[in-house]
């Protein structure tokens, strides 16, 4: 039998606006969807059941769905689990006593049921779109009441209306009752997922997951106090709420790390991308009047992890921005713990690096902190040579050797996940990936921000401006790009170090025979050689001496340091190697470089770095010139 919709489906939803799923509401409301389309992260659509149609928006959880395929324009699906809210609309043709509302359907979890269908399903007469109310403004009070009796009309004056809220009345019939059981009575909890600016009242049930310090402010509005929390319910969905002045004060001390709450009567608004710190299109506020109650002497729940990844060779963008990042990845190699001292309060805590990999064939470095460097550090370290996968959640993206990732206190790390991201990864690993060769996400990677890779045409400089102000760098690496000659490689200085081949970090001759990598810990036959070496460039300003690393000096010699050796090696036969660093000078090159002040022999200087190297695209550089020329002459 050919799928089709409930008949009745549209009016079932209207009539039960925030239904309890654990009860009686039915378990297979199929529809139509029609005029599916974007609508920023999420999608929109008319719901229709061959008789009515609603408007509909599908959370941005589910607009994976529709980019893969599985839900279609014209295809049916089975709503599981829904909102339908009253949205105020743009009134222009109705009285200003009237507030024109629309019915919003918000699917929060659904399932495709069937795709593209021929044509839109019609039931026979008139199809009719539901949803537009008209609402009387509450400010405008009905003053009398008109009554028909007989043939004569009698006007009955206002009676006084009082309002309580649920909570109200509850408290008056139960007032010996526990305050969260009073809430979890008079009202549905509703999942994080499925809340938005435009809802009502609502409860929410969480876990507070991440608690950040009362902090100060003072702007021209005067002077206040703000913390935030990070709140995590049952299915793992996450949002964060903020508290000012008297809610902060009100609010510090009763929300502890790790105890589960319920929330009633917040405001919620479109989340600020700058400072947003988990992934929820929305952000929270509770005010003094917002209820928070402990759920006490009741089952309480873990949060389920919820991902989203970030390949690895995407992780520019995000470098040094305030938005963490989930990663998945192979685990390449497991370094020792060390112990790191805090310039701050001097205190020492441990740390541990993984390298992980993914199928972009880059990757990348992740520091462990504290606990995670001694238990699932160790953990990693022990099953090293099996190359677990791990799933992190909540990285710092930095700028350590181009890109690199470091662990928070909120962080969390689960070993070779039973999901289908990890299952993927692995089949992957283990039919191609650990014969492919691997190239560190940093390599050639351009200094990122908050707005995307940064151009080799930003923040351009002389090399005068970088070598007259020495105290560039001081607070955090200064970051500048520059057009620049090679004008002498010392051919008599140390060009290059042995490396291991699985980790990259030095390794010294063992004893005996091979090479014992302290990062690995393990002995090998071979070794591979990688360049650190500094380089003379120039410019029309002036001069300086930069250090560069591996893939930046492969790009300007032309080989690889092993290549390089071997030419070495055969200098008496010929003047091979003499000339290779000889064809890389005189060469331009655009560099993105970094500056940091370091002392040697008691003397303050600056270290120059190269992070990027890339030839001159003369195409790009006559536009760049172009308009720098253009914004001469305006400013003259």
């Amino acid at each position: 039998m050919a799928k089709s919709v409930n008949p009745d489906a549209i009016s079932f939803l209207l009539a039960n606006p925030s239904p309890d799923f654990s009860s009686d509401a039915p378990t297979d409301i199929v529809v139509q969807i029609l005029d599916l389309k974007k609508a920023g992260n999420k999608f929109s659509f008319m719901a229709s059941d061959g008789k009515m149609k609603l408007k509909a928006l599908l959370q941005s959880t589910l607009s994976s769905e529709v980019e893969s395929g599985k839900i279609q324009n014209l295809g049916l699906i089975s709503i599981l689990n829904y909102t339908v809210n009253d949205i105020p609309m743009k009134n222009e043709t109705t009285y200003s006593t009237q507030t024109v509302f629309s019915k919003f359907l918000i699917v929060t979890k659904c399932a495709a049921v069937s795709p593209a269908l021929e044509a839109e399903i019609k039931a026979e007469g008139k199809m009719e779109e539901s949803g537009i109310v008209l609402k009387p403004k509450p400010e405008m009070a009905i003053t009398s009441e008109v009554k028909s009796e007989g043939t004569g009309i009698i006007l009955k004056p206002k009676q006084e209306l009082v309002v309580k809220s649920a909570a109200q009345i509850v408290h008056e019939q139960n007032g010996n009752m526990a305050p969260a059981a009073r809430m979890a009575m008079t009202r549905r909890v509703h999942p994080l997922v499925s809340l938005n600016p435009y809802q009502g009242n609502w409860t929410i049930k969480v876990r507070v997951t991440g608690k950040g310090n009362m902090r100060t402010y003072k702007n021209a509005r005067g002077e206040g106090c703000v913390f935030n929390v990070e709140l995590t319910d049952e299915d793992g969905t996450q949002i964060q709420a903020t508290m000012f002045n008297e809610a902060a004060k009100k609010f510090y001390e009763k929300f502890q790390l790790g105890k589960v709450y319920y929330i009633s009567k917040g405001t919620l608004k479109v989340a600020n991308k700058q400072f947003k710190t988990v992934q929820n299109d929305y952000e929270m506020t509770l005010n003094e009047y917002s209820e928070v109650e402990e759920a006490s002497n009741e089952a309480t729940f873990i949060p389920e992890t919820k991902f989203n990844f970030v390949p690895i060779d995407e992780l520019g963008p995000y470098v040094n921005s305030k938005e963490f990042v989930d990663v998945i990845g192979v685990v390449q190699s497991v370094s020792p713990t060390v112990s790191i001292r805090r310039k701050i309060n001097n205190e020492t805590i441990p740390k541990r690096e993984i390298t992980i990999a993914d199928e972009s064939k880059k990757t990348v470095v992740v520091s462990l902190w504290n606990d995670l460097a001694t238990t699932v550090g160790q953990e990693l370290l022990d099953i090293s040579d099996k190359s677990p996968v791990v799933a992190i959640k909540s990285l710092k993206v930095g700028d350590f050797q181009g890109v690199s990732l470091s662990t928070l206190s909120k962080s969390i790390i689960v070993v070779n996940p039973d999901t289908p991201e990890s299952n993927k990864l692995r089949s992957w690993y283990d039919s191609e990936g650990k014969e492919t060769s691997m190239a560190s996400v940093g390599s050639g990677m351009i200094t990122a921000t908050n707005s995307g890779m940064r151009s080799m045409y930003s923040d351009r400089v002389l090399l005068s401006h970088i070598t007259r102000n020495q105290s560039l760098g001081e607070e955090k690496p200064a970051f500048f790009s520059i057009k620049a000659y090679i004008s002498l490689i010392k051919p008599d200085q140390t060009m290059w170090y042995r490396a291991c081949k699985t980790c990259n970090k030095k390794v010294t001759e063992a004893i005996g025979s091979g090479y014992w990598c302290e990062g690995c810990q393990k002995n090998d036959d071979e070794c591979s050689l990688r360049y650190i070496m500094v380089a003379k460039v120039a410019d029309a300003s002036g001069e300086a001496w930069v250090s560069v690393f591996n893939e930046q000096a492969e790009k300007i010699i032309g080989c690889s340091a092993d290549e390089l050796d071997v030419l070495k090696s055969q200098e008496g036969e010929g003047n091979d190697f003499q000339l290779k660093l000889k064809t890389a000078t005189w060469v331009p090159h655009l560099f993105r470089v970094s500056v940091t002040p370091h002392e040697y022999m008691s003397e303050k200087r600056q270290r120059i770095t190269a992070r990027t190297v890339a030839p001159i695209d003369f195409a790009a550089e006559s536009r760049f010139l172009l308009e720098d020329i253009s914004k001469m002459k305006a400013s003259q």
